[in-house]
């Protein structure tokens, strides 16, 4: 994400003072309940679907995915490459490839 963006979406929570309603479990729920919305764009088709909805409802669980790493103090970068450095491990291309098992199942 651009730095621009991250301080746009910083300076309208330092505007609003909603840093006071940002703890952890209000942003995971925020965070469930936006994806929820997204999902709820598919509802009824995998297909046919408003893209300018899904555009809005996926920057919401961005914005509230970018407030949760300020609120805890994590580098975005960091944490995803961890994770799929594990996922790398738990998922090798030449058990996985084509595959949709977990990776207990491999």
């Amino acid at each position: 994400m651009k730095q621009e963006t991250i301080d746009r979406i910083r300076q309208m929570t330092i505007d609003r003072d909603w840093e006071q309603f940002h703890s952890p479990a209000n942003l995971a729920k925020s965070i469930s309940i936006e994806a929820n919305e997204l999902l709820e764009c598919f509802q009824w088709s995998d297909d046919d679907y408003d893209i300018e909805h899904v555009k809005e409802e996926l920057a919401d669980v961005i914005v509230y995915c970018r407030n949760m790493l300020d609120k805890l103090g994590l580098d975005e970068d960091e944490i995803v490459n961890a994770k799929m450095a594990k996922n790398e491990a738990k998922y090798p291309v030449e058990k996985s490839k084509g595959s949709n098992k977990k990776y207990t199942e491999l």
